[in-house]
């Protein structure tokens, strides 16, 4: 990189943090990105003639509303919603909904920003939002959880549509949610607009994987990096951080091409069974029963429960981090490394912490971020887009085999682009470059807009 280049990252990346103040989780999500983009405007100086990267850090259109709802007891609760459609330039705005207390605007505009790359490695015509609430479904009824998304949904509406915005589902927005928010959208709006969310149940437009897509995705990035390598999942060790949709399919998908995952964990602590975790037993706790992970030793003795446990201190050769975002620090990630972990894989957005980041990448393992691991969730989002655009529905094995070739995909486009620019194998590096280069191209060919 130039001194000039340089100085042109590090001017924009002051000129973000001071428009956006007390955004964090935005700001970190900006610098890992721009710090990959210093050889790209040394190379294709027109973006830089263009501000392509100082407009890809502002935001579209950023709405904020207030959620008014009544719990069962008649009392009145005030949420506050989120969207921030942050760019179009590939596409309609694609991005799932949060609903958890730790939602406010700058964790919103990372997911967002962080949606923008994610889905122009997808190849598909989705560009890039995020939005949610402060709210909880956790410990609340049917009842509270529909009024609260009817509520949410009567503002929302107005934003959203198959050919402008289609939000998804994220932390706290499962089926459930999905059901009672298009539910309200299709009495407001006198349509059956099918299209306007994805991650619907399949009786009425939902996609067949995309309850396993994302897991199934990350643990296909992998296991391509581990290809890469001359290795496979097979008779691998794996542990998974979360008990989540994600983490639920990335075991099932690690299981069936031969490894074996021994942990997981949920926010009061971690499983460790080194027999392996019994898959059918976490479905029925987390996705029937609605339980704490804990409660798996109830069923299985010679389970351990560690409270407030760490699931990185187990020893393992494939680790990978499917719950929320800064969850793997630079101390986890040399715990990791010094116990023999060969690849990363996040299913998260943002699990790792750039500490983490720096010890992954210099310990030479295999890392795949993010943005390019876990696209699979908002690639098969597209294909159930797809779907509902042709009143069709497709069977399980074809939509699978359409994921698994949008991975395989990513995989190339990652490794193509950290080559080009003199990072082999540095897949933090290529997914930003060939994201940033996709949605670049296209604001070009677009005009000031």
């Amino acid at each position: 990189m130039t001194e000039k280049a340089k100085k042109q990252i590090e001017e924009i990346y002051h000129q973000v943090i001071a428009r956006n103040p007390g955004e964090n989780e935005f700001h970190q999500a900006v610098k890992e990105v721009l710090d990959s983009l210093g050889p790209v405007l040394v190379k294709y100086p027109h973006y830089a003639e263009h501000k392509i990267i100082e407009r890809i850090c502002e935001p579209e259109r950023q709405i904020i509303f207030r959620v008014p709802w009544e719990d069962d007891r008649g009392e009145i609760h005030i949420n506050r919603g989120f969207r921030v459609e942050f760019n179009s330039a590939l596409g309609p705005y694609k991005g799932g909904l949060r609903f958890h207390e730790s939602v406010y605007l700058g964790v919103i505009k990372f997911l967002g920003f962080e949606q923008i790359f994610k889905n122009a490695l997808t190849g598909l015509p989705i560009g890039g939002g995020k939005g949610g609430s402060d709210f909880n479904p956790k410990g609340k009824s049917d009842s509270e959880v529909m009024r609260f998304c009817q509520s949410f949904m009567t503002e929302l509406s107005r934003h959203i549509g198959e050919k402008t915005d289609v939000p998804a589902g994220d932390i706290g927005v499962g089926s459930r949610e999905i059901g009672y928010l298009f539910g309200q959208y299709k009495r407001m709006s006198n349509t059956y607009e099918s299209g306007v969310l994805t991650g619907k149940g399949l009786a009425w437009g939902g996609s067949k994987v995309r309850k396993e897509a994302t897991g199934y995705g990350a643990v296909y990035f992998v296991d391509e990096m581990l290809k890469a390598r001359n290795d496979s999942f097979e008779g691998k060790t794996c542990v998974v951080s979360g008990s989540g949709n994600v983490a639920i399919y990335t075991i099932e998908k690690i299981h069936q091409l031969g490894g074996k995952v021994v942990a997981l964990s949920d926010s009061g602590g971690v499983i460790y069974h080194e027999k392996g975790i019994d898959l059918d037993l976490v479905k029925q706790l987390k996705e029937v029963e609605r339980r704490r992970i804990k409660d798996y030793c109830n069923y299985h003795k010679d389970a351990e429960y560690k409270p407030n446990g760490n699931v990185w201190e187990v020893p393992c050769q494939v680790a990978m981090p499917s719950a929320t975002e800064n969850e793997l620090d630079g101390k986890d990630a040399e715990t990791l490394v010094k116990n023999g972990c060969i690849a990363v894989g996040e299913g998260a957005n943002m699990p790792t912490t750039p500490e983490g980041i720096k010890v992954f990448q210099e310990a030479r393992i295999a890392y795949g971020p993010g943005k390019a691991a876990n696209a699979g969730g908002v690639a098969t989002s597209a294909l159930e887009m797809q779907q509902n655009a042709s009143r069709d529905s497709w069977s399980f094995s074809y939509t699978e085999e359409r994921l698994h070739k949008i991975m395989i995909n990513i995989h190339r486009d990652c490794l193509e682009a950290a080559q080009e620019f003199g990072a082999s194998n540095d897949y933090v590096t290529g997914a930003n470059i060939a994201g940033f280069k996709k949605v670049a191209d296209a604001m070009i060919a677009l005009g000031l807009i």
